[in-house]
C-alpha cells in the first residue's frame, strides 16, 4: 500500500510470528499457557492479598498493585496476539494501534514507578523499623500508588500523541506482533529525529531516576544488614528483598535492552524475541517469584487453599448426609 499519511491511514497489519509458519500451533499454546498462568497468578495474588489480613501491609498492597499492573499490561498484548495467530490477514485499525500503544506504555510505565516505590519501602522497612508504620501509613501508600499511576499516563500520552502524528507512507506493515514504538518509527516515511530524542529522554530520566532511587535504598539496606550481628537476622532481612531484586533486574534489563539501543543496532527480529519476554513472561514470573520466595505469601496461599478445600469437604459430606 502506497503513499499513506497520518490523516488516511485506518489500519495496520501485524505480522507478528508469521516468518516461522511451522511453529505458530507450538507458539499459539505456548504463549496461551503463558497467559492463562497470568492471569490466574496475578489476580490470585490479589485476592489472597485481599482476604488474609496478615497481608494488609504496605509492602503487599503494593505487591497487589504490582500485581494489578501486570494483568492489565499482559492484558494489552496477550489476547489479541493470540487471536492473529488465526486470522488469515491480522488487522488493527489506527485507533485501535493508538489505545493499545496507549495502555500498554501507561501499564509499563507505572510498573517501574511502582518498583522504585516498592524500594523505598524496603528501605524503611529495615532502616527504620520502630517508624515503619508512621512514616509507611495507609494515605501515603495510596497517594505513592497513585502518582506511580499517573506518571506512568502522563509519559504513555506524550509519546503516543507524538508517535501518532507521524506520516505512514509506503506501507501499513508492521513487523511485530503489537504496536510498539520501535516498528512504528521505522515505518514511518516522517522525520523521526524529534521522537527519537523524547523518547531517550524519558526513557533515561524515568528508568535511570527509578534506578537510581532503588540503587540508593539497597545501599542502605544493605549497610543495615550487615549490621546485623546473627547470620539468621541477616538472612531474614535480605530475603525479604530477594524477590523485588529479581523482579527488578528482569524489568529493567529487558526495558533498557529494546529503548536505549542505538537506532543503527536495532533489529526486528532480536526485538520481537525481547518483546515477548517484558510484555508476556515477565507478568508471569512476578506472582511466581513473590510466591515461591515469599514465606508469608505461601503461608497464607496454604492456609487459604486448606480451608477451601476443607470447606468443600464438609459441604459434600453435608449433601451425602441429606440423601442418605
Amino acid at each position: 500500500m502506497y503513499t499513506w499519511n497520518h490523516t488516511t491511514v485506518t489500519e495496520f497489519i501485524l505480522l507478528g510470528f508469521r516468518d516461522h509458519p511451522e511453529l505458530q500451533c507450538l507458539l499459539f499454546v505456548a504463549f496461551l499457557i503463558v497467559y492463562m498462568i497470568t492471569v490466574v497468578g496475578n489476580l490470585g495474588m490479589i485476592l489472597l492479598i485481599r482476604i488474609d489480613s496478615h497481608l494488609h501491609t504496605p509492602m503487599y498492597f503494593f505487591l497487589s498493585n504490582l500485581s494489578l499492573v501486570d494483568f492489565c499490561y499482559s492484558s494489552a498484548i496477550a489476547p489479541n496476539m493470540l487471536v492473529n495467530f488465526w486470522m488469515e490477514n491480522p488487522v488493527i485499525s489506527f485507533n485501535e494501534c493508538a489505545t493499545q500503544f496507549l495502555f500498554f506504555g501507561s501499564f509499563a510505565g507505572t510498573e517501574g514507578f511502582l518498583l522504585a516505590v516498592m524500594a523505598y519501602d524496603r528501605y524503611v522497612a529495615i532502616c527504620k523499623p520502630l517508624l515503619y508504620t508512621v512514616m509507611m501509613s495507609p494515605h501515603l501508600n495510596v497517594l505513592l500508588v497513585l502518582a506511580t499511576y499517573l506518571a506512568g499516563f502522563i509519559n504513555a500520552a506524550i509519546h503516543t500523541g507524538l508517535t501518532f502524528r507521524l506520516s505512514f507512507c509506503y506501507s501499513n506493515i508492521i513487523n511485530h506482533f503489537f504496536c510498539d514504538t520501535p516498528p512504528l518509527l521505522k515505518l514511518s516515511c516522517s522525520d523521526t529525529h524529534v521522537n527519537e530524542i523524547v523518547i531517550f529522554i524519558f526513557a533515561s530520566f524515568n528508568e535511570l531516576s527509578c534506578l537510581l532511587t532503588i540503587l540508593i535504598s539497597y545501599l542502605y539496606i544493605l549497610a543495615a544488614i550487615l549490621k546485623i550481628h546473627s547470620s539468621e537476622g541477616r538472612h531474614k532481612a535480605f530475603s525479604t528483598c530477594a524477590s523485588h531484586l529479581m523482579v527488578v533486574t528482569i524489568f529493567f534489563g529487558t526495558i533498557l535492552f529494546t529503548y536505549l539501543r542505538p537506532s543503527s543496532s536495532y533489529s526486528m527480529d532480536q526485538d520481537k524475541v525481547v518483546s515477548v519476554f517484558y510484555t508476556v513472561v515477565i507478568p508471569m514470573l512476578n506472582p511466581l517469584i513473590y510466591s515461591l520466595r515469599n514465606k508469608e505469601v505461601k503461608s497464607s496461599l496454604g492456609k487459604t487453599l486448606g480451608a477451601q478445600i476443607l470447606n468443600i469437604l464438609l459441604k459434600v459430606i453435608h449433601l451425602r448426609l441429606l440423601f442418605t
